[in-house]
């Protein structure tokens, strides 16, 4: 079967513009304000594709031009466990992993697969340039195994200490190379380092929450819960690095709103960070639209602390038009910080409850549910999303042998442009 690319427009989130995509496009070249831009798709209605496999039977809400080998879907179920442990009556678990007793089987274990097969799938079959990715790790296993798999030339940029996340179940193929900002660097400065790199015309920045595929493949989701529930959601919780996720399952929702068959409400966003890098929450808990002041010191003292590494970024797409302040103000909702030891705790009884081990940040959002139950923030009988963004890791390893990659280079990000790009582009 020929796929036919999604047929869809772009829209400035600050002032409501409408325009079309020039393949790749992160902004509107004619904003006035920082802003992001979101799909305006032609399918106005939620359909689910049964003629395609994986994770594209949500094609007509994703901006692709393609589908690719070897994807899977997030799967929602009814939680027994975990929901009588807390009382809940409608709690629905979202799981991004690898559990096939519910038929999971993400083989990096996170919803960055989501992402990726997206991203990659919005990239035209004959791209010359080579995509870049920078992440802190989940995200560059998922991008990693999704280009291996497909042939798509990819450089991942990423802290040489979270090289321990890049982790596969078969070599990667020569077309993924990775570079990584040297020991006592952070996820900014893997950033700061694919910035450089993207200097060259050679290479094209994947573009993070600005790229509308990275969003509309997170929002999948929520697609996947409202294929299950039948309806929106009355609340959503999340962990958050990045708050992308969040925006992402917030502007589906406005997408279901207008199709009109599965409710005409706002589901209320819970997102939740790991403290103490808690610079969103802060900032949200102050009102401010602006992030509050973090040094690169203080943010790296931070994520040091943290067992969930994931949820260490300094610079989100907070303040702009169509960010994560926006979101939780239009949809309502709170954002909560849960500690290590509460982690810990909740790992624990999530594997208990539900059978599946879960990442740090999974366990993130479960404790700040539990939070939101005590406090009575959301009620008993609500129909609530619980999105697990990872999970299953120990029960993937056990399945098979597991094959860790290296660093090509690793290089300070402190260098000269043109010194890192040299040394990048005889990689390929």
């Amino acid at each position: 079967m020929t796929f036919k690319p999604t047929d869809y427009s772009l829209m400035n989130c600050a002032d409501g513009r409408i325009f079309e995509d020039s393949g790749w496009t992160l902004a509107d070249p004619e904003s006035k304000t920082p802003s992001l831009v979101r799909a305006v798709y032609k399918k106005k209605e939620f359909e689910i594709r049964h003629d395609l496999d994986g994770f594209y039977k949500f094609a007509n809400w994703l901006p692709v031009k393609r589908t690719l080998a070897n994807s899977c879907a997030p799967v929602t179920y009814k939680s027994k466990g975990l929901a009588g442990y807390l009382g809940l009556e409608n709690l629905y678990i979202t799981f991004s992993g690898y559990n096939p007793e519910i038929g999971a089987f993400m083989q990096t274990c996170s919803f960055k697969e989501t992402e990726a097969y997206s991203v990659c799938a919005r990239l035209p079959e004959n791209e010359d340039r080579i995509l870049v990715v920078a992440s802190a790790g989940n995200t560059a296993r998922a991008f990693a195994k999704v280009c291996s798999d497909n042939g798509i030339r990819l450089l991942l940029s990423i802290p040489e200490d979270n090289i321990g996340a890049l982790w596969f179940s078969r070599p990667l193929n020569d077309c993924v190379k990775i570079i990584a900002a040297p020991h006592g660097s952070d996820y900014y400065d893997a950033i700061a380092l694919s910035d450089k790199v993207c200097l060259s015309e050679k290479f094209i920045a994947e573009g993070g929450a600005k790229n509308i595929a990275r969003r509309d493949g997170m929002g999948t989701t929520v697609l996947s819960a409202v294929e299950t529930i039948g309806r929106i959601p009355d609340s959503y919780f999340q962990a958050i690095g990045s708050g992308t996720g969040t925006i992402a399952v917030w502007e589906n929702n406005l997408r279901l709103i207008e199709d009109g068959r599965f409710g005409t409400h706002k589901m209320k966003l819970y997102p939740s960070q790991n403290a103490p890098f808690t610079i969103m929450y802060d900032s949200w808990k102050a009102d401010s639209r602006e992030l509050l002041p973090l040094s690169p010191e203080e943010a790296r003292e931070q994520a040091s602390i943290i067992e969930a590494k994931v949820l260490s970024n300094r610079k989100p797409p907070y303040s702009l038009a169509g960010g994560v302040f926006d979101a939780l103000k239009d949809a309502g909702g709170d954002m909560f910080k849960i500690d290590n030891a509460e982690i810990d705790f909740w790992k624990a009884r999530f594997f208990e409850t539900e059978g599946i081990d879960i990442y740090s940040a999974a366990s993130v959002a479960v404790a700040s549910l539990e939070k939101a139950v005590k406090g009575g923030t959301v009620k008993r009988d609500e129909v609530i999303m619980l999105n697990i963004t990872g999970g299953g890791e120990n029960l993937a390893r056990s399945h098979g042998k597991i094959v860790c990659a290296t660093p090509d280079l690793v290089l300070d990000p402190s260098l000269p442009a043109e010194v890192i790009i040299s040394k990048v582009e005889e990689l390929f």
